[in-house]
């Protein structure tokens, strides 16, 4: 479990922060947590679930409170907790879209909540017969703008007037144990066993006090003001989880035992039955739901200032209004939306959805400390220590209490997460930080590749891999087309530029990591799914046949290479040399030609020419399939042809090729061409193909010193028709077999 936290030696220098661990997280977290679910809602939880059901239901819900405790203090001792507390811990680990997307909710939650306390404290108010002859709306509306006077006038004020609350709320919960203790056993029949009333059950009153253990949200939504935040947030949530927990195990037990199930839940103000003093207990509600007001008002504009001074909202809500540690504006912003709360009328339709946001988050730091422990990252070194699997027990735990209590709530709190998620994301919002996210897709990308390493090579999960020869993607668009094609494959296709130079030299000028950046910017503005890379070699040959050995790790590696066919006689003798290497590496090569004034014409006929040997017919069908899927050739033609001596082969011919199309389930028409006359092939290419958008033919090795020849002879071949793929398969099985 938790290792004792350090204290971090490295103490804020802000202006701001000037709180310790009692002032700036104890007690606000104490004055929010025994707030009015302790003193008006214990009552019923005890009366309908009894001694045990209540105790099974504090213990659930503190259970997950130190759950989230525990992880808030990993992060918090791993980072400098700066302005923003939760979102700040979220955005930072997990990235500016999820911090937004539950951070906007969150402050909202808040900001409602100064309403909701506000509104608890005057309908206590009313009890007192002088204040029935007021509008409940005016008395909340006076104690608001109070309530944002101090806020104002800054947090140093306000937590001063914490220590008085502090004392009332004491005073009143000295009173009752003094006179539950003093009475125990008076009960005539205790209220041990649950006494559920009709339609109520466990979750429904678990739902009722879970949101007393969500108070913890205010000590570190104060981190901005504290003088030490890895070291006050952990020991200051932690300590106030653990003495609220004993309170409420302690009422508990006296309500059980001094009064009766009936007696419970005919009185919300049973409390003030056990107490020795029962106006102290009315004091106690009072001071109860002024200091969860308080912490609320001082809470809300720190998360809403975060946010703003990430420019997730408008800048100016991030201003102080000279102040040099208040965030004013925020404040009012703050009182303006508890205003419109309060003369709204009836808030049991929002309550319900407003915990959902404050549950989410709490889920989402447990959520952030354990990918923070499974990725493993080196940077993440916390001082206080747990197993992964108690965050992750966390918010499962935060998680499955959402939809316990409320399911219609639950979804809107995730529809409305999920749509402000999705507006930060298609702002393109770019942090200066790192986050957590590289750290997980390292991770996964680490273990799927070792078990790819692991895994027995197949045909069935063969994908083509490409290594593409572009240069600058700019200057070789068809290129760039043809592999946009393959990449329906669902294989990986990377653009290389090779510059050749010494390595030295041009290493200094940085030509390298600018040619990288120039193509990385063409992928990402042309939306292609590629990769980019840039690298200097001695000489393109030499180049070309290291890298494609060498890209890739693990079980991904370059099995095809493609690159545009060569316009000298030079450059295509150069080719065939790297074709003979690139094979014997097991490489498959491809060489586009292609011509700028035809284009790929209208992209609706493919033609594969098929020598009935040599090994290439399985790749040359997967590339045509690949390519007839693309939406630009949807409506094309794919065409199987051979070319034979004899008019006595054309009937067994044309029926093997279907049955070979219909194995392997490609759509094309197989053609069979005779060829009595010995006309040259390059002219029945020419005559055949002439009208067709693109012509994938396959080329044979040549022999060592015969490369040179047997380009000028592709080079006739090539220049018969228009757009043409020359192909070379290096593998030794068929590509399209299902077995």
């Amino acid at each position: 479990m938790a290792s004792t936290a350090v204290p971090n030696k490295t103490v804020s220098t802000n202006a701001a922060a000037r709180f310790g661990t009692f002032a700036g997280v104890f007690t606000p977290n104490v004055l929010t947590i025994l707030g009015l679910i302790l003193f008006l809602r214990m009552e019923y939880v005890v009366g309908q679930a009894g001694l045990w059901g209540a105790l099974v239901i504090v213990a659930l819900g503190n259970t997950i409170s130190l759950l989230t405790g525990l992880s808030l203090s990993a992060i918090a001792t791993n980072m400098t907790v700066r302005a923003g507390g939760n979102y700040y811990i979220i955005s930072r680990s997990l990235g500016l879209e999820v911090g937004g997307a539950i951070g906007i909710p969150l402050y909202l939650s808040q900001a409602i909540s100064i309403a909701f306390y506000v509104i608890g404290f005057t309908e206590s108010l009313l009890t007192v017969e002088y204040f029935t002859q007021f509008d409940p709306r005016l008395i909340s509306t006076i104690i608001t703008f109070a309530f944002v006077l101090i806020a104002y006038i800054g947090a140093d004020f306000a937590l001063k007037i914490q220590y008085f609350i502090f004392a009332v709320l004491l005073f009143g919960l000295g009173s009752f144990f003094i006179g539950g203790i003093a009475g125990f056993g008076s009960a005539i029949s205790p209220a041990l066993s649950p006494n559920f009333s009709e339609g109520v059950s466990f979750w429904i009153v678990f739902a009722i006090f879970f949101p007393a253990v969500t108070g913890i949200e205010v000590g570190v939504s104060l981190s901005g003001d504290l003088a030490n935040p890895s070291h006050s947030i952990p020991r200051g949530t932690i300590l106030s989880i653990i003495f609220t927990a004993a309170v409420y195990v302690g009422v508990t037990i006296l309500m059980a035992y001094n009064l009766s199930s009936e007696e419970l839940l005919g009185d919300t103000l049973a409390m003030g039955r056990i107490a020795i003093l029962p106006q102290a207990v009315l004091a106690g509600v009072w001071a109860s739901t002024l200091s969860s007001a308080l912490g609320s008002i001082l809470a809300a504009p720190r998360t809403l200032q975060a946010i703003a001074n990430d420019n997730v909202v408008p800048k100016h809500l991030a201003s102080t209004l000279g102040s040099k540690t208040e965030p004013r504006m925020a404040v009012l912003v703050s009182g303006v939306i508890a205003l419109i709360v309060i003369w709204a009328g009836d808030l049991n339709a929002v309550a319900p959805i407003i915990s959902m946001f404050f549950l989410n988050t709490y889920g989402m730091v447990n959520l952030t400390s354990a990918i923070e422990k499974l990725v493993d990252n080196p940077s993440f070194r916390p001082r206080f220590r747990i197993p992964w699997w108690v965050s992750l027990l966390g918010a499962v735990g935060c998680y499955a209490v959402m939809l316990l209590i409320n399911l219609p709530a639950t979804i809107v709190a995730i529809v409305v997460s999920y749509g402000f998620f999705i507006y930060l994301q298609r702002r393109s919002m770019q942090a200066t930080w790192g986050d957590v996210r590289s750290g997980v897709w390292f991770a996964l990308s680490r273990w799927a590749l070792l078990q790819l390493e692991q895994s027995r090579w197949t045909v069935k999960n063969w994908r083509p891999n490409i290594i593409v020869f572009t240069g600058q993607p700019h200057n070789r668009q068809p290129l760039v087309e043809v592999a946009k094609w393959l990449s329906l494959g669902q294989g990986l296709v990377t653009f290389f530029q090779l510059i050749v130079g010494d390595a030295h030299e041009l290493a200094q000028s940085g030509i390298r990591e600018t040619a990288r950046k120039a193509i990385q910017d063409y992928i990402a503005g042309h939306r292609i799914v590629a990769f980019a890379e840039a690298d200097i070699v001695p000489d393109f040959r030499t180049g070309a046949t290291i890298l494609a050995q060498g890209h890739g790790i693990g079980g991904i590696t370059a099995n095809s290479i493609l690159m545009g066919w060569s316009g000298t006689a030079e450059g295509r003798a150069m080719q065939m040399a790297m074709l003979r290497d690139l094979v014997a590496l097991h490489k498959s090569v491809m060489f586009l030609s292609h011509a700028d004034d035809k284009g790929f014409g209208k992209r609706e006929r493919l033609d594969v020419w098929w020598q009935g040997r040599g090994g290439n017919e399985d790749l040359m069908l997967l590339l045509a399939y690949f390519i007839e899927r693309h939406p630009t050739w949807n409506q094309s033609q794919v065409r199987l042809i051979r070319v034979i001596d004899s008019p006595a082969g054309v009937q067994a011919t044309t029926e093997h090729m279907a049955t070979l199309l219909n194995d392997v389930r490609v759509d094309a028409e197989p053609l069979v061409i005779v060829n009595d006359s010995q006309k040259p092939i390059a002219d029945i290419i020419a005559e055949t193909s002439n009208h067709t958008d693109l012509t994938i033919l396959g080329m044979a090795l040549p022999n060592a010193g015969q490369e040179a020849i047997y380009a000028e002879r592709l080079n006739r071949l090539v220049e018969a028709v228009g757009a043409v793929l020359l192909v070379r398969n290096a593998e030794d099985y068929d590509l399209l077999t299902s077995d």
